[in-house]
């Protein structure tokens, strides 16, 4: 959902993790592999002809080259994708907007492939400086960009019929959930906030920010948008009680990070709102409500039901 969820990407991944060592093996692409293949990136066209050493930028590319069945071409992952089942024991080089290009180049990917706002742009210029293939698609802004996502991404690495697979089924899962949110008996005035209570970030999101599209997806009310808030703004009193949410809706890690429910009710304004009379606070994982994955018409469903239950 990614400018959009690519700023949720971006929040998610604030902090990079050191390097750690390649097993130094190289995996075979999967048979009946259809490359070369020439896929449009917002780089221009880009021809991938390997996948045998692939570098997922983002936890939700990492996740659908995953869901694709291609976990042992994954040679390395950013901190996003490093919370992945999948990706345990792989080599990470920081965080998607905080890449290390040596630590990258040091796995000998043949393709590397992300969201647009990965960066810093020096690594990504070092990367294909270097000869790497590297395949950037738009960010996602809403639940329906994780189909051309998933299909640009099997395309790119040779598995499009996989692809095509996963894509309608993820466009299923979409489709129902927002069936879900349109026929639910209430429309909640939901409020998401980005808090990360360690580094003292306490912000409002609002138009353009993955949760946003989200919301509105889940039949809900984003109170931020309709209080005209461009991506995010800092918190205040005056804009909770302006915005009167029914529903907080956090990040799992930003809800931990100020110690829960009651730290969430400490925080400016929120206490004197529906929602914290009701106490009625709901976190969801930084990558469920990106939805530019796989993942997106579950994580739709799961919303639903937190927003309206």
């Amino acid at each position: 959902m990614a400018a959009a969820v690519l700023a949720v990407t971006a929040f998610a991944t604030a902090c990079g993790d050191d390097d750690k060592k390649s097993d130094g093996k190289a995996d075979k692409a999967p048979a009946g592999s259809a490359l070369p293949a020439t896929v449009d990136t917002t780089m221009g066209k880009v021809t991938v002809k390997d996948a045998s050493r692939i570098v997922p930028l983002g936890g939700d590319i990492a996740q659908t080259v995953y869901a694709l069945g291609l976990a042992s071409n994954v040679v390395g992952v950013d901190t996003s994708g490093a919370v992945l089942p999948e990706s345990k024991g792989k080599p990470t080089f920081g965080n998607s907007r905080g890449l290390n290009p040596e630590g990258i180049l040091a796995q000998r990917p043949t393709v590397a492939i992300g969201s647009a706002s990965v960066g810093p742009r020096t690594a990504i210029d070092q990367l294909k400086a270097a000869g790497v293939p590297i395949v950037l698609i738009p960010d996602s802004s809403k639940p329906e960009d994780a189909i051309t996502r998933i299909t640009t991404i099997a395309t790119a690495l040779g598995v499009p019929d996989k692809g095509k697979t996963l894509a309608d089924r993820t466009a299923g899962e979409i489709a129902g959930a927002k069936a879900k949110g349109a026929q639910a008996a209430t429309k909640p005035r939901v409020a998401f906030l980005y808090i990360r209570g360690q580094a003292n970030l306490y912000q409002i999101g609002g138009k353009g920010l993955g949760p946003d599209s989200m919301i509105t997806a889940a039949g809900g009310i984003d109170t931020g948008t309709e209080l005209g808030v461009e991506m995010s703004a800092a918190l205040t009193p005056e804009a909770m009680v302006s915005a009167k949410p029914d529903v907080i809706l956090v990040f799992q890690k930003g809800l931990e990070s100020v110690g829960g429910v009651d730290g969430v009710l400490k925080l400016p304004g929120v206490a004197q709102t529906p929602a914290g009379q009701n106490r009625k606070v709901v976190a969801m994982d930084d990558l469920e409500l990106g939805g530019g994955g796989p993942t997106a018409g579950v994580a739709l469903n799961k919303l639903v039901d937190l927003l309206h239950g």
